[in-house]
């Protein structure tokens, strides 16, 4: 993991800016405003989820290998991954082949998360409870940090569902029965096929604001004010 004074160094490191639309690595300023979490479904070498939650001007980042299960005591393997930038969250397009994470992205859930202590501690401490409050994952959660063995070049963590009313015994209906993305409305394979691009309302980070507007792209913060 990247030294805490230059948390997204490994991010910029790793992604060559003239060649993928990913948003440039830049700490964000912190605020005491609602702290995201977002799903992005990601097909590169093999499709998995990437689950990121907001804290001190970043996205914490975990790559779900199978996806999110509401089944309380199914353990989902969650891979720890370099931290990415909060201009990340607003990403649904294609990374080209060749390039790290080559594939296709898609926003799959957004809203916002409740810690039930500390994130900075928690994390240290390899358990971090919350609440998510999406428009797919909602109510109680848990990252735990499984032991290092031998040979591990990442953490790998957990991601288990608390016991709540959103739990649910059917634990792969959460990721059957929501194919498209939440923002766009698309398919994996429309997005890969450049679909809808210029009806798709994605905010891109890379662009001028200038340039979003014109392609009628809304930012997160635009959708929440008409809700």
């Amino acid at each position: 993991m990247a030294a805490r004074n230059e948390p997204l160094s490994e991010y910029n490191r790793r992604r060559d800016f003239t060649k993928t639309r990913e948003p440039k690595g830049k700490v964000a300023p912190t605020s005491g405003d609602r702290k995201r979490f977002l799903v992005q479904k990601h097909d590169a070498t093999r499709l998995h989820y990437d689950f990121r939650l907001e804290w001190e001007g970043v996205l914490k980042s975990w790559a779900v290998t199978r996806g999110p299960s509401l089944k309380p005591g199914d353990k989902r393997l969650a891979v720890r991954t370099e931290d990415h930038p909060l201009a990340y969250g607003d990403f649904e397009g294609t990374i080209p082949e060749g390039e790290y994470g080559g594939g296709t992205v898609m926003l799959w859930d957004t809203g916002w998360w409740e810690p039930e202590d500390g994130p900075g501690k928690a994390l240290r401490k390899g358990k971090l409870s919350f609440k998510l409050h999406g428009s797919r994952m909602k109510g109680g959660w848990a990252l735990v940090r499984m032991r290092k063995r031998d040979g591990d070049k990442r953490e790998n963590w957990l991601l288990v569902k608390e016991t709540d009313e959103i739990a649910s015994e059917d634990g792969e209906s959460l990721i059957k029965e929501n194919v498209t993305s939440v923002v766009t409305g698309r398919t994996m394979d429309e997005i890969a096929r450049g679909e809808g691009e210029k009806r798709a309302r994605v905010w891109h980070s890379n662009r001028s604001t200038a340039a979003n507007l014109k392609a009628g792209a809304i930012s997160d913060k635009d959708e929440a004010l008409k809700r």
